[in-house]
């Protein structure tokens, strides 16, 4: 863009990671002023997907992590010049990867069979065919797979072998996703394989990640004058001129308010949400559904229905019983469970990531937190977190849908795999327990054709661009935070001109080295 890089405002809708990567770009790489840029916020507080809160009375809350590597370039780069607000010398990067050579993460204990870590646990029970098709899926063209799901390729032995529910809980794939995106996730984190089974290679942060990550981003932006605006949802998007040349004109917002857009602004818009609709139970209470679209979505069909180029949002959110999952987190006053597991599954507590329940019917997965979980957690607390990857179905002991199940029979559920005695069940007496409904929390692996997804600058856009999970971007895995700040790099590249575009995408598939040593996991050699 020529014009005075001080006479352009920038509006960003959405204050999730990929709307607050955004502002870092604008004012790090691009030169531009933070009192210049502003951000919209639907809820009360900045942060988007990555979140926590809470208290030791109430309970502490994540609704869920998403996972990264050190491949993740873009959400290392962006972290690097993030200072803590412990210690301003270390960058928040700094603080991750220093954490995790602190604490490896390698788990002696993936699966539970029966009440006892399963001794096939490191088996990927895979057949000879199994074998073959994920083979013929990794050399298949992306573009030669259309909208097929996971189900239309593989055999149904295949959905139960360790592989399978190692993989799916993993990363919360389902048989009805998408399988362009999981050939995308094999070939993506394909140089993950040596360490599957153990969780191994993964990075973890000190915190959750709004305190190890958002916090610091915010301070950050708070700094250097950028406006956060929060409780105020844009509600609709005025886009003037063809699909040759457009621009945003002006965005509305949910108290009637309309802001002005001149030719020569920037508009970044997060177009859809995966925790967009989520609703929190409690001990005696299971979260409902709500069954109209939030404000991410709503806003996404309007544009959708209005202007081409921005692909199709009902092939993402139209359908909650295949999209959705529950989630809960567990505050305890005592270490008696936490000192149970580490013997259970001899990983020290932070050590040993997901620990899934092979057979139960909810797919049933724990994950002890290295603790303090939270900054300023009560001492002498500890928490932990879980989810049903199958929540249509019913538990083994609570016969009824984690859907429909409060907080007490989540608790009651997960004693029972873990066949504790009356007396350990005792230890969730006084425990806090958070259950969470998050009704678009898999959308983004719905089975989708190209065109479903925007483009970050869809043709003819001129002053705007489209970020967050449901743009398209070649090669990348969505449900990561690298997907995310990938965009916004993107998107401030593009509309500034003043910054440099993302590098590609780590091609670990290409090396021989790579290929070899997957080749050897998948063959059990």
């Amino acid at each position: 863009m020529s014009e005075d890089i001080a006479t352009v405002q920038h509006h960003i809708v959405g204050a999730g990671i990929a709307g607050l990567s955004a502002a870092v770009f604008l004012c790090r790489d691009a030169g531009v002023r933070g009192e210049d840029i502003w951000i919209y916020e639907q809820l009360g507080i900045p942060g988007g997907s990555l979140d926590g809160g809470g208290d030791a009375e109430t309970g502490y809350v994540v609704r869920g992590g998403r996972m990264f590597e050190k491949h993740f370039a873009c959400t290392l780069d962006l972290l690097k010049t993030i200072p803590l607000q412990s210690d301003p010398s270390v960058s928040a990067r700094d603080d991750i990867l220093e954490f995790n050579r602190m604490v490896p993460g390698s788990s002696n204990c993936r699966l539970v069979r029966n009440g006892s870590p399963a001794e096939d646990r490191y088996d990927l029970t895979l057949s000879a065919q199994d074998i073959v098709d994920l083979n013929r899926l990794i050399l298949h063209p992306e573009a030669g797979l259309g909208a097929q799901r996971i189900d239309d390729w593989f055999k149904p032995a295949f959905f139960d072998s360790n592989f399978w529910l190692m993989w799916s809980t993993m990363f919360s794939f389902q048989p009805w996703h998408s399988l362009v995106e999981m050939r995308r996730y094999l070939l993506r984190f394909m140089h993950l394989f040596p360490g599957f089974t153990r969780i191994s290679g993964i990075l973890r942060t000190r915190y959750n990640q709004y305190d190890s990550m958002i916090a610091p981003i915010l301070a950050w932006l708070q700094t250097r004058g950028v406006r956060i605006v929060t409780g105020r949802q844009v509600t609709d998007v005025m886009i003037d001129g063809t699909r040759q040349g457009r621009r945003v004109s002006a965005l509305t917002l949910n108290d009637g308010d309309a802001i002005e857009v001149s030719a020569e602004d920037c508009v970044y818009l997060t177009l859809g949400s995966m925790t967009d609709g989520s609703v929190f139970g409690s001990r005696n209470h299971a979260p409902t559904l709500d069954e109209q679209p939030a404000g991410g979505w709503q806003l996404w069909r309007k544009l959708a229905s209005r202007h081409e180029g921005f692909g199709k949002p009902d092939v993402f959110c139209s359908d909650t019983g295949k999209t959705g999952w529950n989630s809960f987190t567990i505050t305890m006053d005592g270490p008696d469970f936490f000192e149970f597991m580490e013997d259970f599954t001899n990983n020290r507590t932070g050590t040993g990531g997901l620990v899934t329940f092979a057979g139960s019917g909810w797919t049933l997965s724990i994950v002890l937190f290295h603790q303090p979980h939270f900054r300023g957690q009560k001492h002498g607390t500890y928490t932990f977190w879980g989810y049903g990857l199958r929540g249509d179905l019913p538990g083994d002991f609570v016969k009824k849908p984690m859907w429909e199940a409060t907080g007490s029979e989540v608790i009651e559920e997960l004693c029972g795999h873990l066949q504790l005695t009356d007396d350990q069940k005792a230890w969730f007496d006084t425990a806090k327990i958070v259950p969470c409904r998050m009704p678009y929390i898999t959308s983004q692996f719905m089975p989708r054709e190209p065109g479903d997804r925007p483009d970050v600058r869809p043709h003819g856009a001129e002053n705007f661009a489209v970020i967050g999970q449901y743009c398209e971007l070649p090669r990348d895995c969505v449900f990561t935070v690298e997907y995310s700040v990938r965009s916004a790099r993107t998107a401030v590249a593009s509309l500034t001109g003043r910054s440099d575009p993302p590098p590609p995408v780590a091609r670990t598939d290409l090396d021989p080295r790579v290929i070899v040593r997957a080749s050897r996991v998948l063959l059990g050699i």
